[in-house]
C-alpha cells in the first residue's frame, strides 16, 4: 500500500468534502469490489470445501448418522446439520 497526499489526487471540492469527515488523518480506500475475488477463490479453499460438503451430503443420504459424520470430518454436529439440511447444491 502506498501513501499519497490527497491534495495531489482529489479535486479541491472533493477534498473539502472529505475533510468534513476526516482532517489530518489517514484513510484507507479499498479497491473497487468488482476486481476482488470472493473468499477462497484464489487458494482453491472454496472449491475444496464445496466438494467436502457434497461428500458429507451424499454420505448422509446413504444413511450415515450425523454424529458419525462429525467424528469423521472433525466438525461439530451443528455444522454437519447445517451442511446436510442446506438447500445449496
Amino acid at each position: 500500500m502506498e501513501y499519497k497526499n490527497g491534495i495531489d489526487l482529489f479535486p479541491q471540492e472533493l477534498l473539502k468534502e472529505i475533510q468534513k469527515y476526516v482532517s489530518g488523518g489517514l484513510v484507507y480506500i479499498p479497491q473497487a469490489s468488482d476486481n476482488r475475488k470472493s473468499w477462497g477463490e484464489l487458494s482453491g479453499s472454496k472449491l475444496e470445501l464445496g466438494k467436502r460438503n457434497l461428500e458429507i451430503k451424499q454420505r448422509f443420504s446413504e444413511g450415515v448418522e450425523i454424529s458419525q459424520l462429525a467424528i469423521e470430518y472433525c466438525l461439530a454436529e451443528e455444522t454437519i446439520k447445517r451442511i446436510v439440511y442446506s438447500k445449496k447444491k
